[in-house]
């Protein structure tokens, strides 16, 4: 039951990233950069994209391939939240960009703290995962 529901939750987590991805895409493309595409060929070309490399190491190594590259996926999104919360928390202390809504100080401190604990973990993360541990 566990290992359905979680492909269940995967799958579905899966979809919000690729239909996050495809609008961002539109505004990105439609927006700044004034190229327009039909939404069914923006779809395809993005979910492509997307799922091209999961069917390529299914090809060449296999089931246990997979289990490697959703582990390898998940330290490269976890080392990837410093760089959300880290600007996060300069921008929410800064009292010219936030004015009244500025943190108070305590709170700057607290979330200071909790960057720099997402930070070691994951380092310490990254040096588990490809040292083998």
């Amino acid at each position: 039951m566990a290992s359905t529901l979680f492909a269940v939750a995967l799958l579905a987590s899966g979809q919000n990233s690729s239909i996050t991805g495809t609008l961002a895409g539109q505004v990105v493309m439609e927006g700044f950069v004034h190229i327009r595409v039909s939404p069914w060929l923006r779809r395809l070309i993005t979910r492509s994209i997307a799922i091209l490399p999961t069917i390529i190491v299914v090809a060449v190594a296999g089931e246990n391939g997979t289990e490697k590259l959703l582990i390898l996926s998940q330290v490269i999104l976890s080392f990837q939240l410093s760089f959300a919360v880290i600007p996060l928390v300069l921008f929410t202390g800064d009292r010219r960009r936030m004015g009244e809504f500025v943190n108070a100080r305590w709170l700057q401190w607290l979330a200071w703290f909790t960057a720099a604990l997402i930070v070691v973990l994951n380092a310490w993360l990254l040096v588990q995962t490809f040292m083998g541990k």
